[in-house]
């Protein structure tokens, strides 16, 4: 890896836990789980700018590292875990198939991470009618995920004017 590629890889990974710190202090409105997934934008950047390899990675990173610099606690990063790894399967899964714009793509990680969440959830609280929360979630995601991708289609373009990445 040459040293540019690492130190943009850098960078992205401390935005994106920022960004996922920033999040953690913004109003919820009442609706318990639901937020907008600011760090997804920086998966979404680099799943079409870089790799999907480095985007796994920035994504394991993040979810390992936010925990460790606000304070460990176990069902959050369970939570956290669980819906990063559902979104970013589906993200992978949607951009690989080669039909899905970088917006359907984003949202279909939206929703997978409503989705992992809730089944952790479940898990962890041995409660199943927590599921019944699921459509409240999925119902947010849609436009979170839609902002999400919207904003990281947006950077992927200045990314590759700027840093002349294909």
């Amino acid at each position: 890896m040459n040293t540019k590629r690492a130190v943009m890889l850098a960078v992205l990974l401390a935005m994106s836990i920022v960004l996922s710190i920033v999040e953690s202090f913004l109003p919820t409105f009442g609706i318990v789980g639901a937020k907008l997934g600011l760090a997804n934008i920086i998966t979404i950047v680099l799943l079409y700018t870089f790799n999907d390899k480095d985007a796994f990675m920035i994504v394991i990173l993040r979810i390992l590292l936010v925990p460790l610099l606000r304070g460990f606690n176990l069902p959050t990063f369970l939570l956290s875990l669980s819906g990063g790894m559902l979104a970013f399967f589906l993200m992978w899964v949607f951009k690989r198939l080669k039909i899905f714009n970088v917006i359907s793509v984003s949202v279909m990680g939206s929703l997978g991470h409503a989705v992992g969440q809730i089944v952790m959830a479940m898990f962890i609280l041995d409660l199943p009618q927590i599921a019944l929360y699921l459509p409240v979630l999925l119902a947010i995601a849609v436009p979170t995920g839609f902002f999400v991708g919207f904003t990281g289609n947006t950077l992927n373009q200045r990314f590759k004017e700027i840093y002349n990445y294909e």
